[in-house]
């Protein structure tokens, strides 16, 4: 896609892409901008549409889609502390969002 279609105009030099790393969920009728990046296991609510690149694991809704907390690989939103009260799974804060947790 371009950042500014017109149906008449060719600009195939233009196209931009939109990049869906593994495991990412989008909801029903989410609307993703050209050019965004959709991180590993992120989420993102039905309805939303997402105008930024998303984070690792991060839970997106709303217009504009907004961040609003943090899920597991396996989809439920993790608590306060990075843990998943599913599996059992523990991240810890990075640079750039979160990663699995490795005990040392």
């Amino acid at each position: 896609n371009v950042i500014n279609p017109r149906a008449f105009i060719e600009r195939k030099s233009e196209y931009k892409k939109t990049i869906v790393k593994k495991g990412a969920t989008i909801g029903a009728n989410a609307t993703i901008v050209c050019g965004i990046t959709l991180g590993m296991y992120c989420l993102i609510g039905a309805g939303s549409v997402v105008t930024k690149d998303v984070p690792d694991f991060a839970l997106m809704y709303g217009v504009p889609a907004k961040q609003h907390g943090w899920v597991c690989q396996c989809g439920v939103t993790l608590d306060d502390f990075l843990c998943c009260n599913n599996c059992g799974k523990a991240y810890q804060y990075t640079d750039n969002g979160i990663s699995f947790k490795i005990d040392t």
